[in-house]
């Protein structure tokens, strides 16, 4: 098991924020007697200080509790302390608690922007107020005691040395949520207030079957490299890296023994977007197809590196727009297709339609051998590996969200049978349907895991979870269905640009210059400066409302029917122009400039 670091690194869990008129100072409170950090509020530098400034007694300091560091941000002229002020503890791992973030506040370090141009202020502002965007971000979790960014394989194979690192040090980068923002701290060697932190979920419960009392703990772990919102982070980028990649990890605990099991997934690994044109289900268009071979075989590299064995289940339609993505992700693969990499394509709606889910068992038939073969990982009493996971089932359809969770559920069951069986608790052909308490909690476990990583991806809860919850599909949940359908469009077309701008400033994919030469990220030109969706549709629907009251004075005037004809025509003309450039009133990420 992971222990716990030395004490001399203990992360402080909760500290006193001090708002002097030119400094930030944060002093631990949780019982220790070490240094205040002192953050400068004109040019953020920091310094360690052994005793408070003094206090002005006309302008008292504003204090207020906070419950660790997540970062600095440097923007244009300042810089952007980011700190969690609410915390809610969601469960334990390993015997650690697990809290989730409820708040975070951002305090600007900005003095110096007293002495900037007026360009620069107004590009100040319009970066900064994407932070009041990412204050929002959901789904982040932290440990002061342990390391969540590693499976429990890979932190009993930590070696001891390892363990006695910092937290941060022994984290790995790609589940570091806020592996960008801590950079100025690690700098200055600030080990204590070095918090890591991921998006993802934390998911437990705990049930009895007879007198075995059975701990389930479900772990999603979101990947920074691609991270993004649905309709602006599709596909793989150059390097191999897809979005959406999330790792998911069900660990099962009983009577001193510990089993893990590790999944994944992530988006088609082809340079493909999908723009929002205002069309309900824009059109998928595939980027450089030639260089498809190369980024598919960079992508199944990393994940051997890491995982072992890979097989990779595509639940894409094999006909339509979706058909061409799968068409041509069948095709790249064959070139890394070997004895540690296998592709299964399986056409989720044609085979389980909207409502046969149980089909789900023809897939599984499918994949059963693999995963007999390649395991998963199992300690005992002593915390001595018995077993470990030699591969990872890596899973996808277009948004890695709803189908893509129901099959993960599915296989994460029938995991946690075959792990059940060994241990003696379950016989030969006894299944967790068998037991209706322990079976209604893990459906509630996996349901509540989708809608949680499917919020961070596409703003809404996944799609057919009433499945995952209720073992069926339902009226309500396809109702709810519908909803959230309509929901993700409103989402994709007219807030995510703003929400990408916001993740690409945090996870540092994009650095904001000083060059003179770089324009604000509002800046528009030509059509796109005065178009407004919501202008455009107001004037649409006052032409059907004239052209309505025109058609009813026709009766008494003919020439009212000019009038009526006149109106319509422009309210479908006007309609046509904006489905036409539906591009452009559109709201659009703004940031291009990659990190270097």
């Amino acid at each position: 098991m992971m222990e716990k670091a030395d004490s001399s690194q203990k992360l402080y869990s909760r500290m006193r924020l001090w708002e002097f008129p030119n400094e930030y100072v944060i002093e631990p409170t949780d019982g220790s007697s070490a240094a205040s950090l002192s953050i400068n509020r004109h040019d953020a530098s920091l310094n360690l200080i052994d005793e408070l400034p003094d206090c002005s007694s006309v302008r008292a300091p504003k204090i207020q509790t906070i419950f660790g560091l997540v970062g600095l941000l440097k923007l244009l002229a300042g810089s952007y302390l980011i700190v969690i002020t609410e915390r809610e503890c969601v469960g334990s791992y390993l015997g650690h608690p697990i809290f989730k973030i409820l708040s975070l506040e951002v305090f600007p370090c900005d003095h110096s922007l007293k002495n900037s141009n007026a360009q620069q202020k107004k590009m100040e502002s319009e970066f900064s107020a994407l932070l009041n965007i990412a204050e929002r971000t959901s789904g982040l979790f932290f440990s002061y005691d342990t390391n969540l960014t590693l499976s429990l394989q890979k932190l009993h194979d930590l070696g001891d040395e390892s363990k006695l690192l910092p937290l941060w040090r022994q984290a790995e980068p790609r589940f570091l949520w806020n592996n960008y923002m801590l950079e100025v701290l690690i700098d200055n060697k600030l080990d204590p207030f070095l918090l890591p932190v991921i998006q993802g979920t934390f998911q437990h419960f705990q049930a009895a079957i007879g007198k075995n009392v059975i701990d389930v703990t479900l772990i999603a772990r979101r990947c920074t490299r691609r991270n993004g919102t649905r309709m602006w982070r599709r596909g793989v980028d150059p390097d191999g890296y897809v979005a959406n990649f999330v790792e998911t990890e069900q660990i099962m605990q009983l009577n001193g023994f510990t089993a893990s099991f590790v999944q994944v997934r992530g988006s088609i690994p082809l340079l493909w977007e999908q723009i929002v044109d205002l069309t309900y289900k824009p059109k998928f268009e595939l980027v450089k197809p030639e260089e498809a071979p190369k980024v598919v075989e960079r992508h199944f590299l990393d994940l051997r590196k890491k995982y072992g064995a890979v097989l990779a289940v595509n639940l894409v339609n094999k006909h339509g727009g979706e058909g061409r993505l799968c068409e041509k992700f069948a095709s790249a693969v064959q070139h890394v297709i070997s004895d540690d990499v296998r592709y299964l394509h399986f056409d989720f709606h044609r085979i389980c339609g909207h409502v046969h889910f149980e089909r789900l068992s023809i897939l599984y038939e499918q994949i059963a051998d693999f995963l007999d073969r390649n395991g998963y990982f199992l300690l005992n009493e002593k915390a001595e590996k018995m077993k470990e996971q030699l591969g990872v089932v890596r899973t996808n359809c277009i948004d890695c969200l709803d189908r893509t969770n129901v099959t993960q559920s599915m296989i994460g069951r029938k995991m946690l049978e075959s792990q059940l069986r060994r241990l003696g608790v379950f016989g030969a052909e006894e299944t967790i349907s068998s037991h209706p308490n322990f079976d209604e909690k893990f459906k509630i476990l996996w349901a509540n895991h989708g809608d949680d990583i499917s919020i961070q991806y596409s703003g809404t809860p996944a799609l057919k979870g009433d499945f995952v919850r209720c073992g069926q599909r339902t009226v309500n949940g396809i109702l709810k269905d519908g909803w959230n359908s309509l929901v993700r469009y409103y989402l994709n077309n007219f807030r995510d640009g703003s929400k990408q701008d916001a993740i690409d400033l945090l996870q540092g994919h994009y650095i904001v210059s000083v060059s003179r030469e770089m324009s604000p990220p509002s800046q528009k030109g030509g059509l796109e400066a005065v178009a407004s969706f919501p202008l455009a549709l107001f004037f649409v629907l006052m032409g059907f409302f004239f052209a309505t009251m025109s058609l009813r004075q026709v009766r008494n005037d003919f020439r009212h029917l000019f009038f009526s004809i006149l109106w319509a025509s422009l309210s479908v003309a006007l309609a046509a122009f904006v489905r036409a450039n539906g591009r452009v009133f559109c709201n659009r990420p703004r940031l291009y400039k990659p990190r270097s």
